[in-house]
């Protein structure tokens, strides 16, 4: 089965052709980074008309990429949340659009479903059930996976997501946009130890997450630091970024841990474009590996937004028999809808 996936979800878009769920033929992603880095941050209006602009140049382009038309699709996936609602409406419409003219069956895919399963792209996969740490821009939760379409919520954030946390550091210390990626590159120069910032481990036995009063904290420093002389001769901005993103990546990583623990699940997987930060990643398996546990991560380019994580969670919805039809809405915030069973 050929998928075409296509994903708006936020201020990418992106569309791709996945092959049975596991072979991706293309994978085209056009960034608007450039558009929002003068905002400070994603701007919806501006990333809306940024969809409107590019959705058609960027379906063609992986076509084209897959050397298919589209005549040879057998299925759409398309994201219909969680999201900016402009954002999304741009991808389904246009997905509706070429359902409905071609007779295309379409699927409406969950994005964080897609970050779950973007790990079946890889050669080596993890064998049900898992834990999935999804780490990004809007979203930090903790999923126990024992199937495709099989996912038990653990845990999620109260407030920011881990990288709305970073880009909002980056954002008070003059670093630019996008955050995650320039406060790692920061990091490798300071040192993790010289300031202990908060970690939010809420109650004893919580799996959720909340990082406002880690960023909070991180303000109120940075307002004192650029007030004192002293404090600047002896702490540097690559300092406080080090000491921030240790902050961060303490608190995942034994979330992690505890939710590994409780469901006894055999491996861990990290996705979501938090997971491209290579700390974490070392993190993650400097902890598991004593535990007798392997961690799997995606390549970068499947962890940040993409289309081919949705063409593979669209495919096992197609698969399983599950069509949106023409009512089909986007919303800004749900649950994972749990896949039916495989019809006879």
């Amino acid at each position: 089965m050929i998928v075409l996936g296509i994903d708006t979800s936020c201020d990418d878009t992106s569309a791709a052709v996945v092959a049975d769920g596991r072979s991706v033929l293309s994978n085209v992603v056009h960034s608007q980074v450039r558009s929002h880095r003068p905002h400070g941050g994603v701007v919806p209006e501006l990333a809306s008309r940024e969809h409107v602009k590019n959705i058609m140049p960027v379906v063609r382009e992986a076509l084209a990429g897959a050397d298919l038309g589209t005549g040879d699709l057998d299925g759409i996936a398309v994201t219909v949340g969680p999201g900016l609602v402009g954002s999304l409406l741009v991808g389904l419409y246009y997905a509706k659009g070429l359902s409905c003219v071609r007779g295309i069956p379409m699927a409406a895919v969950n994005h964080l479903e897609g970050h779950i399963l973007s790990i079946f792209l890889e050669d080596e996969l993890p064998a049900f059930p898992f834990v999935c740490l999804a780490v990004s821009g809007g979203h930090s939760s903790l999923y126990h996976v024992s199937g495709y379409g099989r996912y038990a919520l653990l845990g999620q954030t109260l407030d920011d997501a881990a990288g709305e946390a970073f880009d909002k550091v980056a954002k008070i210390l003059g670093l630019g946009y996008p955050g995650g990626r320039v406060i790692e590159e920061m990091a490798r120069e300071g040192r993790k130890d010289k300031i202990h910032f908060p970690r939010a481990f809420l109650s004893k036995d919580s799996l959720d997450f909340s990082f406002s009063g880690l960023k909070t904290a991180v303000a109120l420093y940075i307002k004192k630091w650029r007030e004192s002389r002293e404090e600047q001769a002896t702490v540097s901005i690559a300092d406080i970024a080090a000491s921030f993103q240790e902050s961060v990546i303490d608190v995942l990583v034994k979330k992690s841990i505890k939710a590994r623990e409780i469901t006894g699940a055999p491996s861990m997987v990290v996705a979501g474009g938090v997971a491209c930060n290579n700390h974490l990643r070392n993190c993650m398996t400097e902890a598991f590996s004593p535990l007798g546990v392997q961690v799997y991560f995606s390549r970068p380019e499947y962890c940040t937004d993409n289309g081919a994580m949705i063409a593979l969670a669209g495919y096992h919805r197609l698969l399983h028999g599950e069509h949106a039809d023409l009512s089909v809405d986007v919303r800004s915030k749900f649950p994972i809808q749990a896949l039916a069973p495989l019809e006879e």
